[in-house]
């Protein structure tokens, strides 16, 4: 009790309750299995390419300077994919039941660092609306930077597509499952120290020195059933008597030879 913290009574603390935090790490296991595969949605992503690059037609033309210049403008070109005038159109021409910013939170914007491609990741409940709105982004946005910047150096790269078999980014139950069976763990190991910080009873002598303040002289055994004053008392009772009924079955025996000599 000197030291609640030392790593030794932590150890010690969590091995002797090692069946409760078993039981906690299945629970926890179970549980956010449960939450992944029956209370939490599955989410879809979908993701379309474009390229951005110089409105040149002269081949020759299209130098390195011209590269730098097209992936300083990617900033701008992500500013301009997620704001209302290109996400609006995208809502007003699907018909969807979103807001501008309710569909701006399922939109991402992003580019591979010293390129030229922009990726639009668009996430939904549904893989066909998540490709639809990914396509349609694409599409709006390079007719709208035409009368924006008045530039034409956008182009598709690669349109989504709806795969075969969808699989959802999220949630993912493994993972889930995973940090469930770390919380238990822990939660456990928390628990079974918390007993023992909370637990008043004095076990050692070291606990009588820190709480009573008194220096320990002597240490008396702990004394079994069997070898207890009451026991060995009765024990000790017990063969006297039978030395007495021996003494009592040989002493008739004897008297009877004495007679006899007479």
């Amino acid at each position: 009790m000197k030291n609640p913290l030392n790593i030794l009574e932590v150890l010690k603390s969590i091995r002797k309750r090692v069946p409760l935090i078993l039981l906690l790490i299945i629970t926890f296991i179970a549980a956010s299995g449960a939450v992944s595969y029956t209370l939490m949605k599955p989410v879809y992503q979908a993701s379309t390419q474009i390229l951005i690059n110089q409105n040149d037609t002269v081949p020759q033309e299209f130098t390195t300077q011209d590269i730098n210049t097209n992936i300083q403008l990617i900033s701008t070109y992500n500013l301009i994919i997620k704001s209302k005038v290109i996400l609006n159109e995208v809502i007003a021409e699907l018909n969807l039941d979103e807001t501008y910013q309710s569909l701006n939170d399922k939109i991402a914007v992003s580019n591979i660092e010293n390129t030229q491609v922009i990726t639009i990741d668009v996430t939904d409940p549904e893989m066909g609306n998540a490709v639809l709105i990914a396509n349609t982004t694409a599409s709006i946005f390079q007719e709208e930077i035409q009368n924006l910047m008045k530039v034409d150096n956008v182009n598709i790269l690669a349109s989504a597509e709806v795969p075969p078999e969808p699989v959802p980014i999220k949630p993912d139950p493994l993972m889930n499952m995973a940090i469930g069976a770390v919380l238990g763990l822990l939660v456990g190991a928390g628990v079974s120290v918390l007993i023992d910080q909370l637990n008043t009873t004095v076990r050692t002598e070291e606990d009588i020195e820190e709480i009573q303040g008194l220096q320990i002289l002597g240490i008396v055994s702990r004394v079994t059933d069997t070898k207890s004053p009451k026991k060995a008392e009765e024990v000790y009772i017990g063969r006297e008597l039978e030395v007495y009924v021996e003494q009592e079955k040989i002493q008739p025996a004897n008297s009877a030879k004495i007679g006899g000599t007479y």
